[in-house]
């Protein structure tokens, strides 16, 4: 995004929440995208996989996530590696938004918006996607297993109201109506 572009998003925003210090006006923090991997314990291959798969997604190296105490359960030790994350921050931040908003929702199959309802109370948003696949940098061809994958958008604002005319004004397509719970 222009910074100028940026400026006058500002300024309009400032404007419609009636804040008077430019300062205080809500803005994207950074960009959370993680994919849990529930089989990485039996079978190792798959976080390999995911492991590649989120540096073509993000253009950023992944950090593995441990877990951080045993389950029987579930076969599940201290420390073993269950899933993978990647925090996009300054310009791929901008960036990774800008691909998800143009790029991959459009591509959903039966897309009519983004529910309303995902909030968490503080501002900030949280995206979930079934499938990794539906993001254009991905090779169809190659893939043997699809990873549902998580992206959460983090922002300076105070609350639900903000984040969410924060988001809008940046493009993020909301439903109209109605809350829808998963995409």
């Amino acid at each position: 995004m222009p910074k100028s572009d940026i400026k006058n998003k500002t300024l309009l925003l400032q404007e419609k929440l009636g804040i008077k210090n430019p300062m205080a006006v809500p803005r994207l923090s950074k960009i959370v995208v993680n994919i849990g991997v529930k089989d990485a314990v039996s079978d190792k291959k798959n976080m390999e996989k995911v492991l590649s798969i989120l540096p073509e997604i993000t253009g950023q190296k992944p950090k593995v996530a441990r877990a951080k105490k045993s389950i029987a359960g579930f076969k599940l030790r201290e420390k073993d590696a269950i899933g993978a994350v990647v925090t996009l921050r300054g310009k791929r931040m901008y960036d990774f938004f800008v691909k998800l908003v143009n790029i991959v929702l459009p591509r959903l199959r039966d897309f009519h918006g983004v529910g309303r309802g995902h909030f968490d109370g503080h501002g900030n948003y949280t995206l979930g996607f079934t499938e990794h696949t539906v993001f254009p940098e991905i090779d169809l061809g190659k893939v043997d297993k699809v990873f549902g994958l998580e992206v959460v958008i983090v922002t300076t604002a105070k609350n639900d109201k903000e984040g969410l005319i924060l988001l809008e004004m940046l493009g993020m397509p909301f439903q109209k109506g109605q809350d829808g719970k998963k995409i």
